[in-house]
């Protein structure tokens, strides 16, 4: 068996590539014995790995070049964009298997709910104008122009891949819409993989917070929120300690600089880490805390969770994924966006780990049969296998 996944922005294909999204599910097709490469478009660069296929982007656009590669399935990662529904269309034409992902919490169009795409639209806002452009423009261009341009490059698709289960309901909304109840079938929860290295360790959990992300976007990652809320976590909590991951701001230094010792001692600000130390730190700790105002996945939080972390983070449209996150006594949501409620929550976490409550074990292992390279491409083949079984060749709707 033959399964490729397709990028068509030229990002760089070295290892970083291959850690995540499209290049990390080529490594689980490999994983499980099938035939995989990623496929991008650009000149090839001295740190491209070799399993990466770089070519023309005309050669993406065609039925031909496709049906060249004798391929099984496709998994494209083109987000559903009208400027590569080309893409799509030339490997549904080759006759190859064709699964769409969409990294998004399906707020794609005012179709999908409007109240919850206003408020998305302001969580992507970072001043009040730009958030009533956003609003004009999706209401008249994308309602006009982008919705049905969308949806003919979603009816090319043999699955429409959404990330979390919350999406996948806003896709069917959309795709009944767009296409009736034949394309929303095609609808599918397939996460975005998680590297097999962050897995349970098997060794006592601190009482330890640990908070990813690239904290210079202050709109999404909301390093203030951060601070905020790490400060009033430390002044009630004389035990707990916090390690920070990303690249840090002045702010954070100047924050960090300001606590008074002990707390200082407390809070570790790591910088960006390898992935084996990102690994270490989560295996080190009983809660991942997100500050952020909106995520597509979440994909720091997914490696966590595999890593026996349960997660906190606000309840929030625009954090489709941590609804998922959360279940199954894997965390909790904050209720109000408040700096106060947040604090409550961490707290609430560390009490359920101190009470017996969570248990990282049980986390690792719900969520690495979820999230893991292998079972994200193990679910692909097994629907592959079933289609092969069942199914006539997709036509667009």
């Amino acid at each position: 068996m033959r399964i490729f996944t397709c990028t068509p922005v030229a990002f760089g294909g070295g290892p970083d590539f291959f850690a995540r999204d499209s290049g990390l599910l080529c490594r689980g097709f490999q994983a499980i014995g099938v035939q995989s490469r990623a496929v991008m478009p650009g000149a090839r660069n001295p740190d491209d790995e070799a399993d990466l296929i770089r070519t023309e982007f005309g050669n993406l656009e065609s039925a031909d070049w496709w049906r060249s590669q004798r391929l099984d399935a496709v998994v494209l990662y083109a987000w559903g964009r009208p400027a590569f529904r080309n893409i799509a269309r030339a490997i549904h034409e080759a006759g190859i298997f064709l699964v769409l992902n969409q990294d998004n919490s399906g707020l794609v169009s005012p179709l999908a709910g409007v109240r919850d795409w206003l408020a998305e639209q302001r969580c992507l806002s970072n001043d009040r104008l730009c958030w009533l452009w956003r609003i004009v423009k999706g209401l008249s261009y994308g309602l006009c122009v982008t919705d049905p341009l969308r949806a003919s490059h979603l009816r090319h698709g043999d699955e429409i891949a959404c990330v979390s289960p919350v999406a996948a309901e806003r896709y069917r909304k959309l795709c009944r819409i767009d296409g009736g109840e034949r394309l929303a079938r095609r609808v599918r929860v397939i996460p975005h993989a998680v590297e097999p290295r962050f897995a349970d360790a098997g060794k006592p959990k601190r009482r330890q917070i640990a908070c990813v992300g690239r904290w210079h976007d202050e709109v999404q990652k909301r390093p203030g929120l951060l601070m905020n809320v790490i400060s009033g976590l430390l002044r009630v909590d004389d035990e707990v300690s916090v390690v920070i991951v990303g690249n840090t701001t002045r702010a954070l230094d100047a924050w960090h600089r300001s606590l008074g010792e002990p707390q200082r001692s407390r809070v570790r600000l790591a910088g960006k880490l390898g992935r084996d130390a990102l690994a270490d730190v989560l295996s080190d700790s009983q809660v991942f805390y997100s500050p952020s105002a909106f995520e597509s996945f979440g994909i720091a939080a997914a490696e966590a969770l595999c890593s026996g972390c349960s997660v906190v983070a606000a309840r929030s449209v625009s954090m489709a994924a941590f609804e998922w996150f959360v279940s199954d006594r894997s965390g909790r949501l904050v209720e109000r966006d408040v700096a106060e409620c947040h604090i409550r929550s961490l707290m609430d976490e560390l009490d359920a780990w101190a009470g017996g409550e969570r248990s990282a074990r049980a986390i690792a292992d719900c969520w690495c049969g979820r999230l893991h390279a292998p079972q994200v491409a193990q679910r692909i083949v097994r629907d592959l296998v079933e289609a092969r079984a069942g199914s006539d060749a997709v036509t667009p709707v």
